[in-house]
């Protein structure tokens, strides 16, 4: 049976040598992975439609005996194109994708959730690369998985505090304007990946990569 939905494509990868499999989020399917038959052929119809964090609506035939299902139509809606500006944008969206890769389930509904992915895309590339990006999307998908760690209720600094309240409850456009002192990102970078350490078991190694930028 043909269904259709709207996704952003979260993770990519070849399966031979003309085919690719694409992981992608929806609001009203959750997560799940398709065979883009034939992909990489030079007429294909999938051609120049399927990378990182398009956001299209497509058309999969769901399989009755594995999670992998089969692409039939693809209709980009929005590529990011101002994510490839900049190296960083592209890996603090690529450590979200893969958290939240890991705290979610597949054919779950994520309506939630694909609306944070989608305002983080969105919101990247207005601004310059910045640590508490990251910091607010954990938070954000923390409070969503009803895991969100108190502020008052934590050995941070009087200031951190302040911080963490607004990066989980403070729309994208406060956050862009907040002033985070390194000291106070080393703050609450650390007490940010031991709490998901402790709730989550890890944190992908992106994560560095995220905060840092390109070398």
């Amino acid at each position: 049976m043909v269904e259709k939905t709207t996704g952003l494509i979260l993770r990519k990868r070849r399966l031979t040598e003309s085919s690719l499999i694409i992981h992608w989020l929806t609001p009203n399917l959750g997560r799940l992975a398709t065979v883009a038959k034939g992909a990489l052929r030079p007429k294909s119809v999938f051609r120049g439609r399927l990378d990182l964090f398009y956001e299209a609506d497509f058309s999969f035939n769901r399989s009755r005996r594995s999670e992998l299902h089969t692409l039939t139509e693809v209709k980009s809606r929005e590529i990011h194109s101002l994510l490839r500006v900049n190296l960083s944008y592209l890996q603090q969206a690529c450590y979200c994708a893969e958290l939240l890769e890991q705290t979610t389930e597949t054919d779950t509904p994520l309506p939630e959730v694909f609306e944070l992915m989608r305002s983080l895309l969105d919101h990247l590339p207005r601004q310059a690369p910045a640590p508490h990006t990251v910091f607010a999307f954990e938070m954000k998908l923390l409070e969503s998985l009803g895991l969100q760690p108190d502020p008052a209720d934590s050995t941070l600094s009087a200031g951190a505090k302040c911080l963490l309240e607004v990066l989980g409850k403070g729309a994208w456009e406060t956050i862009s304007r907040l002033k985070i002192s390194v000291p106070q990102a080393n703050e609450l970078s650390g007490f940010l990946e031991r709490f998901m350490i402790y709730h989550l078991g890890r944190v992908p190694r992106e994560r560095m990569a995220a905060l840092q930028g390109p070398a």
